[in-house]
Parts: structure tokens; C-alpha cells; sequence
């Protein structure tokens, strides 16, 4: 008869358990030796070494460590490593949960075929349900050639899902390396895209193909690089100088958002000056005295948020216009600026939908919305009339009029014509907007209007040969004193009110506590259909 001692099971169990972590131990350990041979010549990190940055630490949870890709597939019958090509799981940042995937290049190139690509979309799904940011981690080669159309299929599961989570979570991807072919289009899909310089790339195409088709000799580096998609065209948000910037880059960029889109928005411990101080009234001479000449925006931005709380998204792009997450009284906002010192601040296509996308970020995650505008109107040109300034220009008017999150704006200098309209004013459902003294408001400059409204009297001034010069400029003072004016403005209710320069950050400090709780009810539908 067995004896019953109980000692025996725990004893085999933990023998198991032991012979089993020896193994595992021992097989992740020379796989991520072998990765780092592979990878760190090239100035990239392996795909744990990369979790392990983005991560806090010791935080990470791992999911499917041991999955491994279906042994049927055409050529690769003998090599199944365990995890095929991604690690995913779930981990903390700042001790906010988020759920990542990190593709592994020295694994079958990073090539997503059914196993990685089942391993990605379960989780997706856990970050869906469990409402936590999704972080993507791309080094790429593309869909796994032999798998065919079961691999296309896993990436059309995977963009379905990038939908699904659009408004609902934040996403990120962080470029470390290639990413091609339908592979781009996850990404693209994403809130934020974070490249490195160098060693990352995008394109539908490649170089090779390119060249075979239309004969253009093209590198990959300016087809898809890292500069390329920041400057050129606008599919980045950062560029990175290396790794280990795009992860802290990644991590500051999460401490201003929400975990999701009901969740509250992040705020931290502040003991705001509710008096105007001496620093406030530097701000009183950002404006010259000269209508013509520059200033940079980013000034008065930084004197009305907390200190040192401005985070730019992609200034590369469109630089005649600033977008970027900051505090006020230690609250998450989205600050949206004309560029005065860029392109005399003229909005054109590209500025327009850089703006657009990130007002409707802000509003999807209920982010309040600060516009600091100096904007002269839109670029004049036929290359902006032929590429559809009308269309996707009106994707910005779009954006601020589709918006319910509380909206404060403040006219620092000029707004005038169309782009007055378009740059978060009352007239679009704006809550608070305010002018500095400096301001003008109208439909033109007086400069452009005396041309119109009155070139009779200027002709006559030149018949008779006064000074034309001196009477043009008293022509256009006359307009910007009467018609143009800010209190004329404030008089008839299109702005709130006039104000010095220095009450800026109070006043909007103020507007933001005053519009808290701030409700709209909108007409039911399933969706609008934005000028795309």
C-alpha cells in the first residue's frame, strides 16, 4: 500500500518547478545574449531591453512568453523560438497601468505572421477592456512572406482594433527600426508616433520598388526616415536622437494624459499664485511696437502655464503652428498657437491638419483647449488652392466646432478674415475668449482694407501730390482704431473682454475652474463626417 505522506507532492512539485525555471532561464538567456549580438551593433536595443526602459521597474507582466509559431508554416518547420517575433504584456508607468508589445527583429525579422499577430490582438483586446493606453513597439520587416494571407489577415485584425481604440484609449508606437509595407498603417492609426533618428523608417514602398517602377533613386533613410516623417510629412510627432529619448519621451508624454476616455484628467499637486506677480507682467512686452516684426509664441505660452509644463508635438511640421500638452494649476491642457516668428503665423494646409488632429484628441479624452492666436490669414497661393486648402483646411473649423471640452482663447495681436473664425472663436462654440489691447480683429489689416475702401481718396492724394505714404498709413490707423479694435469687439459680445497681458494666466486659470464641470448636449447621430 502507498504511504499518504503528503511531503512527497510538495517535494516533485517544486523539483518541476525548479527543472522548469532552469530551462526557461537558461533558453531566455541565450536568446537575448544572441539578440544583443545582433542588435546592438546596429545602435538598437533588444525588444526587452526596450520594455524594460519604457516600463517602471520590475512592473512588467509578461503574456504568452511561450507562444510559438504554427510549425505548418512554408519554410520554417525547424525554427520555432518561443515568443515568434513580439513580447507583449502589461506593466506600469508612473504607476499608471498600460499594456504594451514590443516587436522582435532578430526573430524571423520581426515579421508578423498568425502567432505574433494573435499575440498582439489578445493584447490589444486586454487594454480595451481593462481601458489602459496601448504602446507599440515596431521593428518590423513586414508580413511574414510565408504565411501568407493569413498573416494580411492579422494585420487587418489589428488596424480594426486601432479603430476600435481611437478615443477610447491613448496609443502610442514607437519606431525603433523598419516598418513596411501594410505594416505602416498601424501607426498611422495611433494617437502619437514616436521615430528614431537613423535607425527607424516607414514607407508603403520601398526604395528597390521605386526604382524598378517609376526609376527614382531613393534611399530609405530620406523616403521613410525618421526626419523625413517629422519635417516632410507630418506622419511623426517626435524624433528621437536615439532610444532611450523616444522612451522618456513616450513616458512624459503619458503623464499628461488620461488612462482613458472617461477617466479624469491627470492632475498633480500645484500651489498656484492666484495674484498677477512680476513674472506675469513680462508678458506685457512680448508684443514690439512694430505690427511687422516676429515674436515666438512659445513665449507667452510658457508665461501662461505652469512653469516648464509645455510638451511640443511635432514642431518639425507645420511649425507656423503649436500644439502641445501643458498644466495650469497642475491640470492637463492642450495648447494650440499661431507661430508669428514661422510663415508670419499664416495658417496653410499642413498647419491646418496638424491642428485639426490635435483638437480632436484633446476633446476625445476631454482635455480643455487654450488657443493663443496671432494669425494674419491663410497662405495665399495657387499650389495651396490646387492641393485642397478649402477641403482640409475646413478640417480645422471641423475640429473646434465638433469639440465640447472647455475652450479658452486669447487674441494676443491680429486675427483676421476666415482664420479669425477658424481659430477657436466664439462663433464655433468657444467658451471664453479674450483679446489683448493689442489685438485687431477684422475681416483685413488696414493696410489691405484702405486699398479697397478707399482708393478714391488716395488717388485724389496723389492727383493733388500730397504725401500718398502718409496718407495711406492715417488710412489704415483710422481702420485699425475703429473698425479693427478689440473693444470694439468686446462692445458688441464677440469677445468677453479686453485684458492686460500680465492677468493672462489668472484669467485662464480662472476660465478653466469657472468651466469644470462643463456639459453639452449634441444632437444624437452616429457620427459626423469630417472633411477628410
Amino acid at each position: 500500500m502507498r504511504d499518504n505522506d503528503s511531503s512527497d507532492i510538495p517535494q516533485t512539485t517544486a523539483e518541476k518547478i525548479a527543472q522548469f525555471r532552469q530551462v526557461v532561464t537558461e533558453a531566455v538567456a541565450a536568446s537575448d545574449t544572441s539578440a544583443q549580438e545582433r542588435q546592438h551593433p546596429k545602435g538598437k536595443l533588444t525588444a526587452r531591453e526596450r520594455i524594460t526602459l519604457l516600463l517602471d521597474t520590475g512592473s512588467f507582466v509578461e503574456v504568452d512568453e511561450f507562444v510559438r509559431h504554427r510549425s505548418t508554416s512554408f519554410g520554417l518547420e525547424s525554427k520555432r523560438p518561443h515568443g515568434d517575433a513580439v513580447v507583449t504584456g502589461m506593466g506600469t508607468i508612473h504607476g499608471r497601468q498600460v499594456a504594451v508589445y514590443s516587436q522582435d527583429f532578430t526573430v524571423f525579422g520581426g515579421s508578423l505572421g498568425e502567432a505574433a499577430g494573435d499575440k498582439i490582438i489578445k493584447i490589444m483586446d486586454l487594454a480595451l477592456s481593462s481601458k489602459v493606453p496601448i504602446i507599440g513597439i515596431l521593428d518590423s520587416g513586414g508580413a511574414r512572406i510565408q504565411e501568407g494571407v493569413i498573416a494580411l489577415g492579422k494585420y487587418g485584425e489589428i488596424f480594426r482594433r486601432n479603430t476600435m481604440a481611437s478615443g477610447v484609449v491613448p496609443q502610442i508606437s514607437i519606431v525603433c527600426g523598419p516598418a513596411a509595407g501594410g505594416a505602416v498603417y498601424s501607426p498611422a492609426l495611433t494617437d502619437f508616433v514616436i521615430m528614431v533618428d537613423k535607425t527607424s523608417q516607414m514607407f508603403v514602398t520601398g526604395p528597390d520598388v521605386i526604382k524598378a517602377v517609376t526609376g527614382e533613386d531613393v534611399d530609405m533613410e530620406k523616403l521613410g526616415g525618421g526626419l523625413t516623417h517629422n519635417k516632410t510629412s507630418g506622419v511623426a510627432h517626435y524624433l528621437a536622437p536615439d532610444e532611450e529619448d523616444a522612451f522618456d519621451y513616450a513616458r512624459v508624454l503619458l503623464s499628461y494624459l488620461p488612462s482613458s476616455w472617461d477617466d479624469d484628467v491627470p492632475t498633480y499637486a500645484s500651489d498656484p499664485d492666484r495674484e498677477i506677480t512680476d513674472q506675469d507682467r513680462k508678458l506685457n512686452t512680448v508684443i514690439p511696437d512694430n505690427p511687422s516684426v516676429p515674436y515666438d509664441m512659445t513665449s507667452v505660452i510658457e508665461g501662461v502655464v505652469d512653469p516648464g509644463s509645455f510638451l511640443e508635438v511635432q514642431p518639425l511640421f507645420a511649425p507656423n503652428i503649436l500644439v502641445g500638452f501643458a498644466r495650469i494649476e497642475g491640470s492637463s491642457v492642450g495648447v494650440i498657437a499661431n507661430q508669428p516668428n514661422q510663415m508670419a503665423g499664416t495658417l496653410n494646409i499642413d498647419s491646418g491638419e496638424k491642428a485639426a488632429r490635435f483638437v480632436r484628441f484633446c476633446d476625445a479624452f476631454g482635455l480643455p483647449i487654450i488657443t493663443l492666436v496671432d494669425v494674419p490669414g491663410y497662405l495665399p497661393g495657387a499650389d495651396q488652392e490646387w492641393n485642397g486648402v478649402i477641403r482640409r483646411g475646413a478640417k480645422l473649423l471641423y475640429a473646434y466646432a465638433e469639440a465640447s471640452v472647455p475652450m479658452i482663447t486669447v487674441i494676443t495681436r491680429k486675427a483676421y478674415g476666415g482664420a479669425y473664425i477658424v481659430m477657436g472663436s466664439k462663433h464655433l462654440g468657444a467658451d471664453l475668449n479674450f483679446a489683448w489691447p493689442t489685438a485687431e480683429i477684422a475681416v483685413m489689416g488696414g493696410q489691405g482694407a484702405v486699398n479697397i475702401l478707399y482708393r478714391n481718396e488716395i488717388k485724389r492724394a496723389e492727383e493733388a501730390g500730397e504725401d500718398v505714404a502718409k496718407v495711406r498709413e492715417t488710412l489704415a490707423n483710422d481702420y485699425t482704431y475703429s473698425v479693427a479694435s478689440p473693444f470694439l469687439a468686446a462692445e458688441r459680445g464677440e469677445i468677453d473682454s479686453v485684458i492686460e497681458p500680465a492677468a493672462t494666466r489668472t484669467t485662464i486659470a480662472k476660465g478653466l475652474r469657472a468651466l469644470k464641470n462643463k456639459w453639452e448636449h449634441r444632437p444624437s447621430g452616429k457620427h459626423g463626417n469630417i472633411p477628410l
